[in-house]
């Protein structure tokens, strides 16, 4: 969902900002600063965007000035208010963090709950999870933390990222699709998070995740037949393998999409990147935007001419 679609009602924003349905309505009307879009029965639904400007405002208004003088102010200084939002999520990532390396599950809970209910799902997995999983796994390969402290934050945030993959609802229309571990990988949480990102498009999505036999693959394929298939390797030492395995599934299955991402194709020569170069996913969402609509256009006219 992008930041322009209505996601919030007026009653979830009442709450999240602690201010009467009235003075919202009496906001809009006075001062036209937002129009919320409305669903089908007509009821509003406030964007993404729309709900932090409304949360500058009330914040400015709790400082001490009037309404009227907090939309002067916003109108003066535009990007403060787009600021101060980027400087929340930071802010919610970098105590996350500590949370996780502190052992506080009950915090990092909270932490995440309130995440969630101030960004859309897509949102606080590209933005928060994303960024903090590249942080503790940098933090676990320069020995700054615990292999016991890795794990319980991955495990964590697999939990939570799995119970936000759960409640996504699919579009039966669009084509299905694949997502796994690449040979010997383990590191799954960047291709969960992927997954994720598909799935909020509306794609059904077959997560497998790690530790997958090879030999198992086709018989998922021929179980699921999807549309695209697609491989992560965080390790250097599995590029290798997962490009073989490529090469393996094109050409058995050539009519299967197959993306690949992960950090360690990043690290690869030029001339091999240049070889799978239409493979790549790259690593964000804009570049996962870019791929998915190049081959989408590539199955219509595929299906045309069948």
């Amino acid at each position: 969902m992008s930041t322009q679609e209505g996601k919030y009602n007026v009653k979830a924003v009442s709450n999240m900002l602690g201010i009467q349905p009235g003075t919202l309505r009496a906001w809009e009307r006075r001062y036209q600063i937002i129009a919320p879009p409305r669903n089908e029965a007509g009821h509003r639904l406030y964007t993404e965007e729309q709900v932090q400007i409304l949360k500058w405002l009330v914040d400015k208004v709790n400082q001490g000035f009037t309404i009227s003088q907090a939309i002067s102010l916003l109108e003066q200084r535009p990007s403060e208010m787009h600021i101060q939002a980027e400087d929340h999520v930071t802010a919610l990532r970098e105590r996350l963090l500590q949370a996780l390396l502190s052992f506080e599950e009950w915090t990092a809970h909270e932490l995440l709950n309130e995440a969630f209910s101030l960004y859309t799902v897509e949102k606080v997995a590209l933005d928060i999870l994303s960024p903090l999983l590249v942080k503790i796994g940098d933090l676990w390969e320069n020995e700054k933390i615990t292999s016991a402290h890795e794990h319980f934050a991955s495990a964590f945030l697999r939990s939570r990222l799995g119970m936000a993959f759960s409640m996504i609802p699919v579009n039966r229309l669009l084509p299905k699709t694949i997502s796994v571990c690449g040979p010997n990988e383990w590191h799954e949480l960047g291709l969960l998070i992927f997954t994720l990102y598909l799935r909020r498009r509306g794609y059904e999505t077959i997560y497998l995740g790690a530790s997958i036999q090879q030999q198992d693959l086709p018989i998922v394929i021929h179980e699921v037949k999807p549309s695209y298939l697609f491989l992560s390797c965080t390790l250097q030492q599995n590029v290798r393998a997962t490009l073989q395995l490529v090469d393996q599934l094109k050409q058995t299955y050539p009519h299967i999409r197959i993306g690949i991402g992960g950090r360690a194709f990043d690290e690869m020569d030029e001339p091999v990147k240049n070889k799978y170069r239409d493979h790549l996913l790259g690593q964000s969402k804009e570049q996962w935007d870019e791929w998915l609509k190049s081959n989408e256009k590539y199955l219509s006219k595929r299906e045309k001419t069948m």
